[in-house]
C-alpha cells in the first residue's frame, strides 16, 4: 500500500518532471545563436553581421512566444533597427498594460494612491542595448546570446526575472557601423593590421559622436530610439554597453566620478551607484575579477545615452568592458602595473578596485561573459526591486511638478517673433523629441507687458521631466576642479556647457511668476510657421538672410534651374526692409509656393530689380576633404551640407593632389591636427592604399587653388594647417598656453560679429560660439624694435587680413566652464578672411558646425561658401 506522503512526492516530482521535460523542450525549439551563426558568440576570430543577427532575431521571435520583435525606424543608410521585448507569454500579451502603467507614473498621470497600486501591479521595464560604438564588437555580438538566455533558460533567477521585468532589448543600434567594422576586420584578418580600425566613419555621419546625439536627435538612429525612450516605455534603468575599460582591468562600472549635475534628481545619483553595487557584488561572487569603478566617467554632462536619462528621472548605466576585438591578447603576470586607471592600486586595496584582474591569456568571450554577467545583475534587481523603481520614477517626477510650481522659472515662452523662426522650430521639435511637453497658444496673449502672437509656444516647468528641461535651456555652470592642488585642470567627461537657445540663436523668455494663456498641447513633431508668396515675382522674389531656411530654399531653387542673386545692401520691397545679404531668387513659382509650405518662408515679389547691388550666384560646387584618418568633424560637415542642399564631392588624398581643384567654388577643411592632414596614418598601422596624408604635394595643390582664386575654408584645428603651409600672417593666440592658464573644455563663448561684413550677413552682432580646446588669432604686426631700442622705418605693407568674429571683450562666457578668456582670447580674432593670391583663405577659430548644435553661426559657412561661388 502506497502511503498518503508517498503519493504527494510522486505527484510532485511527476510535476516537476513535466515542467523541466516542457522547459527543455521550449530551448530546443528555440535556435541558438551558435545553431544561425555556425559559431559560438564570442569565439576568437569570429563575427556576425548584421544581415546574420537580423536573421537570429526573426528566428528568436517567430519560436519564442517570449520574445517579441519589433520594427523600429531605419538608420542612415536605410538598414532596419529592431527592438526586442523579452518576457513571460501572459507579460507580453498585455504588453500595452504595461506600457501604460509605466506612463502614467513617469508622466505623473495619477495620484499618490493610484501610484502606490500602479507600482504594485506594474513591472519593471529595463532597457539594455548593445552596439552603439561599432568598433567595440563585444556588445553588438553579445546581446543575441543575452535575448537566447533571457527567453529560454529555466533557472529560478531568469523565471522571476522574466515575471517581474519588461526587458526592452536594443541588440544593435548601429547596424550601418557594425557591417562596417565586420567587413573590415574579416578582411584584413591574419594580416599586420587584423585589429586596426577602419579608416572612415563608422556612423555615415557621426562615427563615435553617436553617442553624442542624444538631446539634438539630428540622426534617425538616436531619433528612433529617443521616441521609445522618453515618449512611449519611459524605463526606469538604461543601460548602455560600451568598451573598453582601463588597461589591465575587465570592466569598468558605477559609481561614476565626480561632478554630479545638480539638476539631476539625487535618488538617481544613488540608484546608479546601487546598480554597479549589484554588479561589483555579483562578480566577486561568481570569481571574475577585474571590475572597476570610480573611473573618468562622470554625472554632469547631458548628451549621451547613459546620461539623458538621468534628467529623465531615470537611471542611466554605462559600462566599458574590456577586449574589443576577436583576436586573443596575453598580459604577462609579471607586468601586472602597480596601478591601473590613473592612480588606482592593483593589490586589492581600494574600495572601487576591491578584486583585481592579474592578467593571462583574454579572449573575445571574456568580454561576452562580463557583459552577461553586467546585465543579469541588473535585471535581478530590477525584477527584486520592482515596485519601488516603479514608485520611484513617479516621486520624482511629482517632486518636479511641485518644484516647477513653487521654485524658479513657471515658464518659457518661444515667440513667433524670432530673428530665425525656422530655427526656433527646430528647438521646439528637440525639446518635443526628448519627451518635454509643449503648449501652443490659440490667441494672443500678453505677459509683463509685453505681447504674444497667436502660435508662440509656451513651455511650462512643471512637469515630470522638468530637470531635462532645465538644463538645456539654462546655461551651465560646471565646477572648477583641479586634479590636485595646484596641478591641472581635472577635464570634463565630453562638454562643460551645451545650453541650447544660446547656440541656436533663439530668443526665450523666462517668466517667473504664474500667468495665464489659452494654449492647446503639442502633440508630435510641429510644422514650421505657415509660409508664403505674395506679390508679383516678375523679376524675382526676395528671402530674408536671416533664417537658414533661406540657404536650403535658395539652393534647391538652383537645383532646379532657377537662379538666384545676393543683396550686397539693404532694400525695401513694399513694406518690407531686407537686410544685406538677403537672396532674391527666380523660378518656378509652384516650387517657390512647395518650399514655402515645407520651410515656413516668405517669398515675397519684386516686380523690378531694387535699387541696391546685387552679386548674382550659382550652385556652389563645394570640396570637402575627407582624410583617411577618420573624422568626426568632416561628418558633421558634410551632414551639415546634405541637409542645406550644398552640390559637394568628397576629396581624399590623392583627389586633393591630382584632380582639378579649379572646379570647386570652395574647398572645406574640417577641424584636424595639422600634422594628421599633411601625413594621415604610417604604413604601421594601417594597408598602404590608406595610408599617407596630403603631403607637399597635396599642399601645394591647395596652395595654387586658392592663388588662383579660390576659396579655401578651414575650422579650428585645420587653421593650422593652413597658416602653417601657405605662411599666412597669423598666429595662433593660444598656442603653448598651459592648461593651468587657459582652459576652455567644450563651453559657449561670446563673440562679436562684423554685421557690415559679407561673410556676416544675416548674423546677429552677437553670438555663442563653440570653443572645444579650440583657438584665437593673432595678425602679426610689423616689428620696429631692436637691442632695447625703437627704429624709425617705413611702414610695411599691412597683412590682407580681414576680421569678420572677434571674441568679447569680457565677460566671454556664456555657458560651461573657462579659466584664463580674459588673458589669452578676449578681443582677439575669431574668424578671419585672409587675402592669398587671387583667392582667399578663410579661417575659423572654433567649429561652427560642431556636432550640428550651434545653428546660430551656420551662416558664417554659408557665407563663405557663397563668397566663393559669386559671379
Amino acid at each position: 500500500m502506497i502511503s498518503k506522503t508517498a503519493k504527494i512526492k510522486t505527484l510532485l516530482l511527476t510535476a516537476v518532471m513535466s515542467l523541466s521535460c516542457a522547459a527543455f523542450s521550449v530551448a530546443q525549439n528555440v535556435p541558438s545563436p551558435e545553431d544561425v551563426y555556425g559559431f559560438k558568440v564570442g569565439a576568437d576570430y569570429k563575427l556576425a553581421d548584421y544581415s546574420q543577427i537580423e536573421d537570429y532575431l526573426s528566428q528568436l521571435d517567430a519560436a519564442s512566444d517570449r520574445v517579441k520583435k519589433i520594427e523600429i525606424g531605419e538608420t542612415v543608410l536605410g538598414r532596419k533597427m529592431y527592438l526586442m521585448f523579452i518576457s513571460t507569454e501572459e507579460n507580453l500579451a498585455q504588453i500595452d498594460k504595461w506600457k501604460d502603467i509605466s506612463t502614467k507614473l513617469a508622466r505623473v498621470q495619477v495620484d499618490d494612491e493610484e501610484a502606490v497600486k500602479l507600482s504594485e501591479e506594474g513591472k519593471a521595464i529595463v532597457w539594455v542595448d548593445g552596439g552603439m560604438h561599432s568598433t567595440e564588437l563585444a556588445h553588438g555580438q553579445m546581446t543575441s546570446e543575452l535575448a537566447y538566455t533571457l527567453a529560454t533558460s529555466e533557472t529560478a533567477e531568469m523565471q522571476k526575472i522574466r515575471e517581474n521585468v519588461i526587458t526592452l532589448l536594443m541588440p544593435v543600434m548601429n547596424p550601418d557601423g557594425l557591417d562596417i567594422v565586420v567587413d573590415w576586420y574579416r578582411k584584413n584578418l591574419g594580416t599586420p593590421y587584423e585589429t586596426s580600425r577602419p579608416p572612415i566613419l563608422y556612423h555615415y555621419y557621426m562615427g563615435h559622436d553617436n553617442n553624442r546625439d542624444w538631446f539634438m536627435n539630428n540622426m534617425p538612429e538616436t531619433y528612433n530610439v529617443t521616441n521609445i525612450l522618453y515618449n512611449e516605455w519611459y524605463p526606469q534603468i538604461v543601460y548602455n554597453h560600451h568598451q573598453s575599460s582601463p588597461s589591465w582591468t575587465k570592466i569598468s562600472l558605477p559609481p561614476y566620478a565626480d561632478p554630479v549635475n545638480p539638476k539631476i534628481h539625487p535618488a538617481i545619483t544613488a540608484g546608479v551607484s546601487e546598480v554597479g553595487s549589484a554588479m561589483t557584488k555579483r562578480f566577486s561572487l561568481e570569481n571574475m575579477p577585474g571590475a572597476i569603478a570610480d573611473n573618468f566617467y562622470t554625472m554632469f554632462w547631458n548628451g549621451g545615452g547613459r546620461t539623458v536619462p538621468y534628467y529623465h528621472n531615470m537611471i542611466g548605466i554605462l559600462t566599458e568592458t574590456g577586449h574589443t576585438t576577436p583576436t586573443p591578447r596575453y598580459y604577462d603576470p609579471e607586468k601586472l602595473p602597480k596601478t591601473v586607471a590613473g592612480g588606482t592600486p592593483t593589490d586589492g586595496t581600494d574600495i572601487m578596485y576591491p578584486y583585481p584582474w592579474k592578467g593571462g591569456e583574454s579572449h573575445f568571450r571574456d568580454a561576452v561573459d562580463y557583459m552577461l554577467t553586467a546585465t543579469w545583475a541588473t535585471l535581478d534587481l530590477a525584477a527584486d526591486r520592482k515596485s519601488n523603481y516603479l514608485y520611484n520614477i513617479y516621486k520624482m517626477g511629482k517632486s518636479a511638478v511641485e518644484k516647477g510650481k513653487t521654485e524658479g522659472l513657471f515658464a518659457y515662452i518661444i515667440s513667433k517673433e524670432q530673428w530665425d523662426s525656422f530655427e526656433a522650430v527646430n528647438l521646439v521639435n528637440v525639446l518635443l523629441q526628448g519627451g518635454i511637453e509643449v503648449e501652443k497658444a490659440t490667441r494672443d496673449f500678453t505677459v509683463n507687458g509685453k505681447e504674444y502672437e497667436e502660435g508662440s509656444y509656451v513651455i511650462y516647468t512643471a512637469q515630470a521631466f522638468r530637470p531635462y528641461l532645465l538644463d538645456l535651456m539654462e546655461k551651465q555652470n560646471y565646477p572648477t576642479r583641479f586634479q590636485y592642488p595646484g596641478g591641472p585642470p581635472d577635464t570634463p567627461y565630453d562638454l562643460a556647457g551645451w545650453t541650447l537657445p544660446m547656440q541656436m540663436g533663439i530668443d526665450v523668455d523666462k517668466i517667473a511668476e504664474s500667468f495665464s494663456a489659452q494654449t492647446e498641447k503639442v502633440t508630435g513633431p510641429v510644422k514650421y510657421y505657415e509660409g508664403d508668396v505674395n506679390r508679383n515675382g516678375s523679376f524675382g522674389y526676395a528671402l530674408s538672410v536671416n533664417t537658414n531656411a533661406s540657404v536650403v530654399a535658395t539652393n534647391k531653387v538652383l537645383k532646379a534651374g532657377g537662379t538666384a542673386h545676393k543683396s550686397m545692401g539693404e532694400f525695401k520691397a513694399g513694406k518690407i526692409t531686407f537686410p544685406a545679404g538677403s537672396y532674391i531668387v527666380s523660378g518656378d513659382k509652384e516650387m517657390m509656393e512647395s518650399l514655402a509650405d515645407e520651410y515656413g518662408l516668405e517669398f515675397t515679389g519684386l516686380s523690378a530689380k531694387p535699387e541696391v547691388q546685387l552679386k548674382k550666384i550659382h550652385l556652389p560646387k563645394v570640396g570637402l576633404y575627407k582624410s583617411w584618418v577618420a573624422n568626426m568633424d568632416e561628418g558633421w560637415t558634410r551632414f551639415v551640407m546634405d541637409e542645406y542642399e550644398f552640390d559637394m564631392d568628397t576629396l581624399h588624398d590623392a583627389d586633393i593632389k591630382t584632380k582639378d581643384l579649379s572646379q570647386y567654388d570652395a574647398i572645406i577643411i574640417p577641424s584636424q591636427r595639422p600634422s594628421s592632414i599633411l601625413h594621415g596614418h604610417s604604413n604601421l598601422s594601417m594597408p598602404e592604399k590608406f595610408t599617407g596624408g596630403i603631403g607637399l604635394k597635396g599642399s601645394v595643390a591647395l596652395s595654387d587653388y586658392v592663388e588662383g582664386g579660390g576659396t579655401l575654408i578651414a575650422f579650428d584645428a585645420a587653421s593650422d594647417f593652413v597658416i602653417e603651409q601657405f605662411g599666412l600672417p597669423l598666429r595662433d593666440a593660444v598656442e603653448g598656453a598651459d592648461s593651468k592658464d587657459f582652459f576652455i573644455p567644450g563651453s559657449l563663448i561670446k563673440a562679436g560679429i562684423d554685421t557690415s561684413h559679407p561673410l556676416a550677413f544675416g548674423m546677429k552682432d552677437t553670438v555663442a560660439v563653440s570653443f572645444n580646446r579650440s583657438r584665437a588669432f593673432r595678425i602679426d604686426k610689423q616689428r620696429k624694435s631692436g637691442e632695447g631700442g625703437e627704429e624709425e622705418i617705413a611702414d610695411a605693407p599691412a597683412p590682407e587680413v580681414e576680421v569678420i568674429a572677434t571674441y568679447a571683450a569680457k565677460n566671454l562666457l556664456m555657458s560651461g566652464w573657462a579659466m584664463g578668456e580674459d588673458r589669452y582670447i578676449a578681443n582677439k580674432p575669431a574668424m578671419v578672411k585672409a587675402k592669398y593670391g587671387k583667392g582667399s583663405a578663410i579661417l575659423f577659430a572654433f567649429r561652427p558646425q560642431f556636432r550640428a548644435q550651434p545653428r546660430g553661426t551656420y551662416k558664417l559657412i554659408f557665407n563663405a561658401i557663397y563668397d566663393g561661388a559669386s559671379e
